[in-house]
């Protein structure tokens, strides 16, 4: 039997129809003027900053092919080299390559202050690892090169910026088993001989930007869980700038900053996530997601050491960031949030930045504090 409507039914005219799609049109304009009025405006930078986002962000979408491959020979037009230099520059702080692993090209470059600089006392050491997803950057490049000279002088540390393997040739965990190398090597060779400073490996943290901030979390759960007990090599605590974690679910920040914050956003993110973890596996796997929404937390030893978390409120992983220092509190573990309220992903990078100098005084009074007392 059709279906029909009676004349007597209840029926809305034309002008009925047009009134309610104005109405509706006019409620989704002001959500819409709502939404925008609570998103930030982008942030004001200094032009050479700008400048540098703009290259490095074109690098990045440049190389990033769609079958999850890197175009090495593009993103190297946008990634500035420089050699190792032995001799001091102007900051006295000299730096020199050392070879870890020459079958699979782990080194690492070291930084360390003149010697009359430093004076008698021992130094602690910072193994540190560059950010770029876990697939770009190394520890050549110049933004990481400068950055750690800095770091260097102003810590009064010797650094050891790792340059570990990329994804998608090496995927995971080949970051991971790198760092973890480059510690079972310190400890057992030492620093070059012609660094003329001396070190306590007692006094070893690890800290790292980005994916690297993502490598030391990984890096200090494995040598608290396996290293062998007579390493010298003792971690006092790591350092997590902005690290890269993540997960399946699209965080209240990651979609407020969508389009608004530079250089991360999430296409650029979850094609990082694809190229680095194993072959079909989602962001929820536990190199990715650590914080236990998804799955179970990360275990972690008595000896997992003091962390610094350092979070930018204009960055899109801030949620994550956050998630994982409640993590660590819950688990009973030593954690300093450290928040940057007006700050990108990367700030750290541009000494320009107000909150590049602060950072710094932060993670010279976290080491300070956990270096005097381990």
């Amino acid at each position: 039997m059709g279906y029909f409507t009676s004349p007597h039914s209840t029926l809305k005219t034309r002008e009925e129809i047009r009134r309610e799609s104005e109405m509706e049109a006019k409620t989704r304009s002001q959500e819409t003027a709502a939404d925008e009025s609570t998103r930030p405006a982008p942030p004001a930078m200094p032009w050479p900053v700008r400048l540098q986002i703009f290259a490095l962000s074109t690098a990045t979408d440049l190389a990033q092919r769609r079958n999850g491959t890197v175009n090495r020979f593009l993103f190297s037009l946008g990634d500035r080299q420089t050699p190792a230099r032995p001799r001091p520059d102007a900051l006295g702080i000299r730096s020199t390559d050392l070879t870890v692993d020459a079958t699979r090209n782990l080194w690492a470059r070291v930084y360390s202050p003149v010697a009359e600089a430093a004076g008698a006392a021992p130094l602690p050491v910072v193994v540190y690892f560059h950010g770029g997803g876990l697939a770009f950057l190394s520890a050549s490049s110049l933004p990481v090169d400068a950055m750690c000279r800095r770091f260097c002088h102003e810590l009064g540390a010797v650094v050891a910026s790792v340059n570990y393997r990329l994804a998608p040739e090496h995927r995971y965990p080949a970051a991971y088993d790198d760092g973890e190398e480059v510690l079972r090597y310190l400890g057992a060779t030492g620093l070059p001989a012609d660094i003329s400073v001396p070190v306590d490996l007692s006094r070893c943290f690890l800290a790292g930007d980005s994916a690297g901030g993502n490598i030391v979390h990984h890096v200090a759960q494995r040598w608290t869980s396996s290293s062998p007990s007579n390493n010298p090599v003792r971690l006092a605590g790591i350092i997590l700038l902005q690290a890269y974690f993540g997960g399946e679910e699209r965080t209240e920040a990651e979609l407020r900053l969508e389009g608004v914050a530079p250089l991360v956003n999430m296409r650029r993110s979850d094609w990082s996530w694809r190229a680095f973890l194993p072959e079909g596996a989602d962001r929820n796997h536990p190199a990715a997601h650590v914080t236990g929404e998804a799955g179970p937390e990360p275990e972690l030893q008595e000896a997992f050491p003091p962390a610094m978390v350092v979070v930018g409120g204009l960055d899109p992983l801030q949620d994550w960031q956050r998630r994982y220092a409640a993590m660590l509190l819950r688990k009973g573990k030593a954690a300093r949030l450290v928040e940057f309220p007006d700050a990108i992903h990367a700030f750290y990078v541009f000494p320009e930045l107000p909150d590049a100098v602060k950072l710094v005084e932060e993670i010279k009074a976290f080491m300070d504090s956990y270096a005097s007392a381990h």
